[in-house]
């Protein structure tokens, strides 16, 4: 989760399209993710962090090639852990185990079942945690930027007329609250 929230922070927030994160069910498209960043950090911050032309215009479509990129590494990351988590399940009572997961003849395919949800469950609950985590960036920004525009700039800006401060500010503070986190746990 973190190395996801890093990966899209390092970029500015960027990230690529890939099907396979977006298509889930229990994944929210990237475009319903761009639209819950939206709504929960305001229309003038979500300009601010994700548009790229003069109007900002284009900030939906930025966000959601950037969250097809973040979907995608969470799914990876989630494929990556997800085989030692079904392990010490199946390890701790197998005949429970292949009873959730398996459904042919014998309960043979359990494994690969309980890979496949616990998967795609986690890419979900670490795309959801980066929203929140990037919503909630936005918010302190903008709260920083509004008390002192001037400072803010020059804190954060490192264009020659800072005009990216704000998606820099989201960037470092996500990156922070991650960090935090993980001394934390």
């Amino acid at each position: 989760m973190r190395k996801i929230a890093a990966l899209v922070a390092i970029g500015a927030l960027a990230v690529p399209a890939g099907a396979s994160a977006g298509g889930d069910s229990a994944t929210p498209s990237p475009s319903k993710s761009c639209k819950e960043q939206r709504a929960g950090m305001g229309v003038e911050a979500f300009k601010a962090l994700y548009g790229t032309n003069k109007n900002k215009k284009n900030a939906f479509g930025k966000c959601v090639a950037k969250q097809e990129k973040a979907q995608d590494a969470a799914l990876e990351d989630a494929k990556d852990n997800a085989p030692a988590k079904c392990r010490a399940e199946r390890e701790a009572d197998p005949a429970a185990f292949a009873e959730k997961y398996g459904t042919n003849k014998g309960n043979k395919n359990a494994f690969g079942k309980c890979v496949s949800q616990t998967a795609k469950a986690d890419a979900a609950v670490a795309i959801e945690e980066h929203d929140d985590d990037v919503v909630a960036a936005a918010k302190d920004c903008k709260a920083e930027r509004k008390a002192d525009p001037d400072a803010f700039a020059e804190k954060y800006g490192t264009n020659e007329n800072n005009k990216n401060a704000f998606g820099k500010c989201v960037s470092q503070t996500v990156r922070e609250n991650d960090a935090d986190e993980g001394e934390d746990s």
